[in-house]
């Protein structure tokens, strides 16, 4: 009976993972959003990687000096996957940032949420990993909903032109954050650790450290006084770390544990936690097409899971 309820735990572990991670990235994205304001686009997209930094390392020496985790070794495959995760990362998010300027920040990201759709594919060309029958259903279902519910809305037959730029935005930004996940997905396979904290812990610390020396190194050439603001702003942007910090070792940690399509399909549950923030906070109203979105959402993240 143990055995069996250890194991239940054990399955359902990438979802709870998954669930914490989308929570802890809608509250980044938040301050993110603040920030845009003060910083501008760029400088709220280096905040993220600059201040989240500190967190992990700390992480990684609690675990490997406190706890007594060993450190995976690292391959060069390993590290030229996670380089090429941690630059679409950075773009997608700076992506994302620009389309919020525009859009309200419910429907930025549920454009975003597009990139199951796009994982699985890229999933299968480069991973050779095939979903199935179920998680494909559900990926289409739900990725329905994200597109029904961001699509822009008409204006005497034609939409705005803000309204196009900011689905491009937002859909770019789906792809590459789509393309960053299968990259991570692809460095963590080739790691080889003793549990999935440090698995994730190892391949995070390197990706963020160069993340941080290709953003340092950029602004230390070429724009110095948005550095001097990034640290003029440490207070505010400490937070926006921290949740950054969480959310992506938790992101890692399920995509240990399993395919990055099912881990970014159930991770669409974002989009209403996004609606109860833009609700609360922003005052942006929701129209009846975005509850029916959200509905679909829903419906393929239960085909999802009971798949």
């Amino acid at each position: 009976m143990l055995l069996s309820i250890s194991a239940w735990i054990g399955g359902w572990a990438w979802a709870f993972l998954t669930i914490c991670a989308s929570a802890a990235q809608t509250a980044r994205n938040v301050m993110q959003r603040d920030l845009v304001a003060v910083l501008g686009t760029a400088g709220a997209t280096h905040v993220r990687f600059l201040f989240s930094l500190p967190f992990i390392a700390a992480l990684y020496v609690v675990e490997t000096r406190i706890i007594g985790f060993h450190a995976p070794q690292m391959t060069v495959t390993s590290l030229l996957w996670l380089l090429a995760g941690a630059g679409a990362q950075a773009f997608a998010t700076g992506l994302m940032l620009a389309g919020m300027k525009v859009r309200s920040f419910v429907v930025i990201t549920a454009y975003t949420k597009t990139e199951p759709v796009i994982i699985a594919i890229f999933g299968v060309l480069f991973l050779h990993e095939t979903p199935s029958l179920a998680v494909a259903a559900a990926v289409v279902i739900a990725t329905a909903g994200v597109m029904l519910m961001s699509w822009p809305r008409a204006v005497s037959g034609k939409a705005p032109e803000t309204e196009w730029q900011s689905a491009a935005l937002g859909l770019l930004g789906g792809a590459f954050f789509a393309l960053s996940a299968t990259c991570y997905r692809g460095g963590l396979i080739g790691l080889a650790g003793e549990n999935v904290f440090i698995i994730a812990t190892t391949a995070l610390l390197a990706a963020q450290t160069m993340q941080c020396g290709i953003i340092l190194a950029w602004l230390g050439l070429f724009d110095r006084p948005l550095l001097k603001a990034i640290a003029m702003n440490w207070r505010k942007s400490l937070f926006a770390g921290a949740m950054g910090a969480l959310a992506s070792q938790l992101w890692l940690m399920a995509f240990t544990l399993t395919s990055a399509a099912a881990v970014r399909t159930l991770a669409l549950l974002e989009v209403p936690m996004a609606q109860v923030v833009t609700r609360r906070m922003f005052r942006q109203g929701t129209s009846g097409r975005e509850y029916l979105g959200m509905a679909l959402i829903v419906g393929g993240i239960v085909l999802l899971i009971n798949g």
